[in-house]
């Protein structure tokens, strides 16, 4: 019984974080290839710890945010379909990161999404099915056209925050000139997760530690390190990256 329920959480989390725009799943690694969370990371803090008070007063503190540019934010950054996958990192590159304009460089997140907010946070999850901030409280988040949903699957470790660090790091081994204002969104990113009520900070935190082991490993597989190429190929011809480069 308890294998079916998690079965099914992770059906239902997989089709929440990809169903925006009907995308394919697709990945760099495999099942066997990614880091696993469940090895990797600690279980999610318990109650009565110091670890806990600070993800309650972090879910607290952010709370003021509602309605205001930061919110919005936060809610634009929830969105992981294709055609917005990369909208987090255009203003930084001063592009527009779409399948349009950037192809090659958008099959590259798409399969990095697919390792990092997917597989490698996925037994984590499914292990520990901790109870998301906004249900906890019994509050709204965000993105209440999702709450159903992400009320049903678990919260530890963020695979959103996990992508937008992947990304971030995947988008500053591109264009290096630019890599401190790129990780800089890679990490608002992630807190963008927290502000939204959906995650807690640990949640992020952690995320973020998964988006760092994906983006070590896939340089171990010559396929990433050929799309890499064709996508800095890509960004040559649009002038984000010197010709000389």
């Amino acid at each position: 019984m308890i294998k079916n329920v998690a079965v099914m959480a992770s059906i239902l989390w997989s089709t929440h974080t990809f169903s925006a725009s009907n995308d394919e799943i697709v990945n760099f690694l495999s099942i066997h290839e990614v880091p696993d969370s469940l090895s990797i990371l600690p279980p999610p803090p318990t109650e009565n710890t110091v670890q806990w008070s600070a993800d309650k007063q972090a879910f607290i503190q952010t709370r003021h945010f509602e309605g205001e540019r930061r919110w919005k934010l936060a809610i634009a950054d929830a969105n992981l379909s294709a055609n917005h996958m990369g909208d987090a990192f255009s203003g930084v590159l001063g592009i527009d990161i779409s399948p349009t304009t950037t192809p090659k460089l958008i099959e590259v997140l798409k399969r990095v999404r697919g390792d990092s907010a997917r597989l490698a946070v996925r037994s984590a999850k499914l292990e520990y099915m901790r109870t998301r901030p906004f249900v906890y409280f019994d509050t709204h988040s965000c993105t209440p056209e999702s709450e159903k949903t992400l009320s049903e699957n678990g919260s530890y470790p963020s695979g959103h925050a996990s992508y937008g660090w992947a990304a971030a790091l995947v988008l500053a081994e591109l264009v290096p000139e630019k890599q401190n204002v790129l990780l800089a969104r890679g990490y608002d990113f992630g807190q963008s997760r927290v502000v939204c009520g959906v995650h807690w900070q640990s949640d992020v935190d952690a995320g973020r530690l998964m988006g760092s082991a994906v983006f070590a490993r896939l340089h171990a597989k010559p396929e990433f390190r050929q799309a890499m190429a064709e996508a800095s190929k890509e960004l040559k011809k649009l002038g984000v990256i010197p010709s000389a480069q």
